[in-house]
Parts: structure tokens; C-alpha cells; sequence
């Protein structure tokens, strides 16, 4: 199993942010690891976020209801960040839920401890930014692909940001995500395959 500081140093790498020794260990002593099997709720309606999650392995997907359908928000897998971010910023409870969609390992790092941390080793402030930075830029992407972008377009960039999504995630999923019928998903991923 993998250990907490080589969490921090994957974590650490993946925001491009050096990190003292002694910022290492103190992130690593307030991770939390757990496990989860596939269909498992991380977190449900209703809850608080109170943490970030970091995937260590499997995929986990952030969704809600409208109207009584199930709307996918976001896929994540291996190297990912999970967090319910209005509710985590407000600590206000959330709308959204987090589900499993294969057995699944999560680091969970608590807001309370992090901002902790943060004041007082300027790296890990650093890092705990670019996060948010990362995060804003990616639902932007997002935002900008669901509204300006055909569908076709919006499959290809997925299968070019994230094929590990279109391997691995249920394709009724995937539709919702990219905000298409399960036909339209059919059609386009025909199409791509013999352009």
C-alpha cells in the first residue's frame, strides 16, 4: 500500500509545487485513507464536505438529481482531487453526492487541519492555492466546452483530457457528463471511430 508522504509527494508533484521535508510529514500526519467498494456513497446530499479527497486508485463520480433524473457533474479517477467545492468553502451542506464507480481509495485531507497547516508552512499554502487555481480552471474548460462546443467536439476532448473516462465509466455517465443522450453518445463515438 501506498504510504501518506508518497501521497503528499504525488499530490505535491501534480500542482508543480516543491515541498519542504518537514511541510511533507505535516501533510502526511492529517491524511485520512479510505476504502471504499464499487457503488459506495462518499458523500451524500445534504452532508458537509468537509474535506478534499485525493484518489490513490479506482473512480468516483459527483452527481444530482433534477427533476427526479440523475445528472452526472464530474468523473474522477487515479490522480484526481473529489470535493463538493460551494459546501467545502461555505460549510454550508452540499447538493451534490459522490459515488464509487469501482472499489475505490481516497486520501482525505480536512479543511480544518490544511488551513491549519497552511499558515503556518507558506509551501503548503502554495500548494492548498494551486489547487483552487487547477480547480477553477477546469470547471471553466468545462463550462466553456458544454456551451460553445458541439458534441462531437466535446467527445473529443474528453477522449483527449481523459480516455480513462471513456474506458472505464458506465456510458450512461459519460452521456449525462458531456450533457447528451445515450443515442447521441452512440452516434458520436461511431463517428469518431471512423474519422
Amino acid at each position: 500500500m501506498t504510504t501518506s508522504v508518497e501521497i503528499v509527494r504525488s499530490i505535491a508533484a501534480q500542482y508543480h509545487v516543491l515541498l519542504k521535508k518537514e511541510s511533507i510529514h505535516a501533510l502526511a500526519d492529517i491524511l485520512v485513507c479510505r476504502k471504499y467498494k464499487k457503488g459506495e456513497r462518499v458523500l451524500n446530499e445534504g452532508e458537509y464536505c468537509k474535506c478534499m479527497r485525493y484518489i490513490e486508485k479506482g473512480m468516483t463520480r459527483q452527481f444530482y438529481f433534477k427533476y427526479d433524473k440523475d445528472l452526472t457533474e464530474h468523473i474522477a479517477y487515479e490522480g484526481g482531487m473529489v470535493i463538493c467545492l460551494e459546501s467545502y468553502l461555505k460549510e454550508e451542506p452540499t447538493r451534490l453526492m459522490i459515488e464509487t464507480l469501482e472499489p475505490t481509495i481516497v486520501w482525505e485531507i480536512y479543511k480544518s487541519e490544511v488551513e491549519a497547516l497552511a499558515e503556518q508552512h507558506a509551501d503548503i499554502g502554495k500548494l492548498y492555492r494551486k489547487f483552487f487555481e487547477y480547480s477553477l480552471i477546469e470547471s471553466q474548460i468545462k463550462a466553456d466546452t458544454l456551451r460553445f462546443e458541439p458534441a462531437y467536439e466535446r467527445y473529443i476532448r474528453l477522449l483527449q483530457l481523459h480516455p480513462e473516462i471513456l474506458k472505464r465509466a458506465p456510458l450512461v455517465y459519460i452521456a449525462s457528463l458531456l450533457q447528451m443522450t445515450p443515442e447521441t453518445l452512440s452516434r458520436v463515438r461511431s463517428a469518431s471511430l471512423n474519422a
